[in-house]
């Protein structure tokens, strides 16, 4: 049909053109869809230490910068690619409404066009009700599903120079995993409510862990073709979390909203992110030892042994780390430890206690039979991101 997808790789007698670096337009979507994350950190950090402001504040400048500087950028690369695109470029392109481009460039095109429809939502949302109560709000919803849309988009366009330019890398094999870790952090901030150190010793936490990072380690692990690929992923997610954790500290600002319990003096950063990196060697060492060749009944052993692996270390590191961070030990430049609470949380003793002792909360604390359930999600969760990472192997469009 004339106005469907096709996903299919590329044909057999498609010729791939032979260049020595990588199109300028990929740095420039990578660099879009890592700003997503970082507005976004920003923008929590601003509600934190300022409150509701104007719409056009630096934060969400960049928040829709990374939509729409990716999304303008899709829409040229359509027009080049049906207009005046090579036959080798057409061929690895994908039709839609008469048009042809690659399958990343459609998809993140749809997300950017998901962002703005989201700003006066969230503008209007915000002057009808006010604050936010928690960080998916409706109008946030949509602005996520945007923002997952466009760094999935980029992510499959570097997918698809990675798969057609196996034997001559050129980058793309970095630009796809740098794509990967965006997508974990953007994960994880949605995961930011149920990840405060108060509470990584209770059960909510390790389930939504479980149900949620192993599928973007094991999709990197399946569909890379570095040799670390989870190691890489999540040295990003870490190491783009950590460096707004410590510059915007470095910015003095004040609250503007009352009531103000806690009175800030600078940028509040969010808290120390997950230490995903020790599960992500395990995977990375495990996919060496066993190979990476594909199979139903395989790949459902590999993502039993994967979950438990994932959840044994994910469990041992945070439920010791997690203790430390509530520390005094931790309260510093460097691990944030108790300097991440907002100007409308009023100081006491909760903020250094786990929060399932609190009758406040109804996060009940670790046992066997949750953990179990926990195990079951990362496995579940492994299994998942290992076909989609087997897709995406063989994608060539």
């Amino acid at each position: 049909m004339e106005n469907s997808i096709s996903i299919n790789s590329a044909p057999q007698s498609a010729v791939v053109s032979r260049v020595a670096t990588l199109p300028w337009y990929c740095y420039v979507m990578v660099f879009g869809a890592a700003c997503i994350p970082i507005g976004v950190l920003w923008d929590i950090s601003w509600h934190s230490t300022i409150g509701r402001d104007t719409f056009w504040t630096p934060a969400h400048i960049m928040t829709y910068l990374g939509g729409l500087l990716p999304g303008l950028t899709c829409g040229w690369l359509a027009l080049k690619t049906h207009f005046w695109g090579t036959p080798e470029e057409q061929a690895a392109a994908v039709r839609f409404w008469g048009f042809r481009a690659p399958l990343g460039a459609w998809v993140t095109i749809w997300g950017a066009f998901t962002m703005l429809l989201s700003a006066p939502f969230d503008n209007w949302w915000h002057d009808a009700y006010g604050l936010d109560v928690q960080i998916l709000s409706p109008p946030h919803t949509i602005l996520a599903a945007g923002m997952f849309a466009v760094a999935v988009g980029v992510l499959l366009l570097m997918l698809s120079l990675q798969n057609r330019f196996a034997e001559e890398p050129r980058g793309e094999r970095f630009l796809f995993i740098f794509a990967a870790g965006v997508l974990l952090l953007m994960a994880a901030i949605f995961l930011t409510e149920r990840s405060f150190p108060n509470l990584q010793h209770s059960s909510s936490f390790y389930r939504a862990s479980c149900l949620t990072y192993p599928l973007y380690l094991a999709a990197a692990t399946r569909g890379s073709k570095l040799r670390w690929p989870a190691t890489c992923a999540a040295a990003i997610y870490m190491g783009l979390s950590l460096l707004m954790i410590w510059i915007l500290p470095l910015f003095p600002a004040q609250p503007k909203l009352a009531p103000i319990y806690n009175p800030v003096d600078h940028m509040v950063p969010t808290a120390f992110p997950q230490l995903l990196i020790v599960p992500a060697v395990a995977f990375d060492l495990l996919t060496h030892w066993l190979g990476r060749k594909p199979g139903w009944w395989r790949d459902s052993l590999l993502a039993i042994l994967l979950g438990a692996v994932f959840l044994g270390l994910f469990f041992v590191t945070h439920w010791y780390f997690a203790e430390f961070l509530l520390s005094p030990a931790a309260d510093n430049w460097f691990f944030a430890g108790n300097r991440f609470w907002p100007y409308s949380s009023n100081p006491g003793d909760w903020q250094r206690e786990f929060w399932q002792n609190r009758s406040w909360r109804n996060d009940p604390p670790v046992s066997l039979s949750r953990l179990a359930l926990a195990l079951v999600l990362g496995i579940v969760s492994t299994r998942i991101g290992l076909a989609f990472g087997g897709w995406m192997s063989r994608v060539k469009r």
